[in-house]
């Protein structure tokens, strides 16, 4: 049996944030198939990375994070246009050009809750993991950090609706238990901080 192989890469729209291609590639059974796949990356880069086997890095930071003062997880709760309404999510936000994953971290929890990074644990995180691969090349890194300071939303984008949310254990069990919209990262973090509390960042 063959491997699947992609041919070729064909741009459909691109904008600033997103592209949506037709991925020409020829499957396990020597059949010639068509993948619709959406990408933050230009298509120059996806060339790259899928012809000829370029390296490939995160699109953005994920930020699990533990108050230090109040021992609280940070949640923010954002307005989504494609889900038209409010949701739980993790900090989060995209990597900037020739930016690292810890500046990222530092920049993203300051910009949406006001907090100062003090630590990021590189033994719970991950500098990549996948988001949705049925349909996008989106990636992620997932970092656990402790941070201290006061909430504020004086680093916020203008255009941004976010609420930032210092939560204790047991409001962590009443927003699962809520009809509230919860990001899958967020939800499943939850539970486990629900599970273990500050536990979860030993």
């Amino acid at each position: 049996m063959k491997k699947t192989i992609i041919k070729n890469i064909n741009p459909l729209v691109e904008s600033k944030f997103m592209g949506l291609f037709e991925i020409e590639y020829k499957n396990k059974l020597d059949e010639d198939k068509v993948w619709m796949v959406a990408s933050r990356k230009s298509s120059e880069q996806l060339k790259s990375i899928y012809l000829e086997n370029k390296a490939d890095s995160a699109d953005a930071v994920a930020i699990v994070g533990l108050h230090k003062s109040s021992k609280k997880l940070i949640l923010i709760k954002q307005f989504r246009v494609p889900i038209n309404g409010y949701i739980y999510e993790l900090p989060a936000g995209l990597i900037d050009k020739g930016e690292s994953i810890d500046i990222s971290v530092e920049r993203e929890l300051r910009e949406e809750t006001g907090l100062t990074l003090l630590e990021i644990q590189k033994n719970k995180s991950n500098e990549k993991v996948y988001l949705s691969p049925g349909m996008s090349d989106e990636s992620i890194a997932f970092v656990y950090c402790i941070c201290d300071g006061n909430i504020t939303d004086e680093f916020l984008e203008p255009d941004e609706d976010i609420e930032a949310i210092l939560v204790s254990q047991d409001e962590a069990k009443e927003i699962l238990q809520s009809n509230h919209k919860i990001d899958t990262k967020a939800f499943l973090i939850l539970q486990m901080f629900v599970s273990l509390g500050t536990k979860l960042f030993e």
